[in-house]
């Protein structure tokens, strides 16, 4: 479990179908066995070599990521997991990518940044403005959304500064990891075929959305 506040940054040393291996500072903090959110993705380290981890990605990992377009040097997120005896200052965040969708226009916005993202329309579903999402592993707001799986996040310059989105441009593909709320809701309307009194308004009203 995660809050997708991210940590820090590191350096993909090594990457394919079956590992991933990241250059930072914060592998002297880890060991063998901890879980760790690169871009999102919950991985297990499961080697240390100095400064550098190597965790396993499995097959369902490398398809339904964006590490099949990363490439060594590219710099990723990076967060440990939670610890419950602390504030969860973001969003509960389990790791599990949802989907990946591509940055289709970055735009700056006095002092923020706005990032569009296109992503499948049948995710459409779970986005609804002022709601949780996790880019990249970060916990950001929907500002904004528009039919067609789109969403505009506009971030503010603390987490463009010191997260990976600055290394970021148009076409790129991100991990996009949805609220986990919006799923179990779902599955309750499916569940009794969507008799159920809730709805995006009733949410807005009671100060759920």
């Amino acid at each position: 479990m995660f809050t997708g506040l991210v940590e820090t940054t590191g350096t993909i040393t090594d990457i394919n179908r079956n590992r991933i291996a990241v250059e930072t500072g914060l592998a002297s903090e880890l060991n063998i066995g901890d879980s760790i959110a690169v871009n999102g993705a919950c991985l297990t380290v499961t080697r240390l070599e100095s400064n550098t981890f190597i965790a396993d990605t499995s097959p369902e990992t490398y398809s339904v990521t964006s590490f099949r377009t990363k490439k060594k040097g590219d710099i990723v997120n990076l967060e440990r997991a939670a610890k419950f005896n602390s504030r969860i200052d973001g969003h509960l965040v389990y790791g599990h990518i949802d989907t990946t969708g591509i940055i289709t226009e970055i735009k700056k916005n006095n002092d923020f940044i706005d990032l569009t993202i296109k992503f499948s329309d049948e995710y459409q579903n779970y986005t609804v403005k002022k709601g949780s999402v996790a880019i990249d592993g970060i916990s950001l707001t929907v500002a904004n959304e528009k039919a067609g799986g789109y969403i505009t996040i506009a971030v503010i310059p603390h987490t463009w500064d010191s997260t990976a989105l600055k290394h970021l441009s148009t076409g790129s593909s991100v991990n996009i990891e949805f609220d986990i709320i919006s799923k179990y809701i779902e599955k309750n309307l499916n569940i009794y075929h969507n008799k159920s009194r809730i709805s995006l308004e009733f949410l807005e009203e009671n100060g759920f959305a």
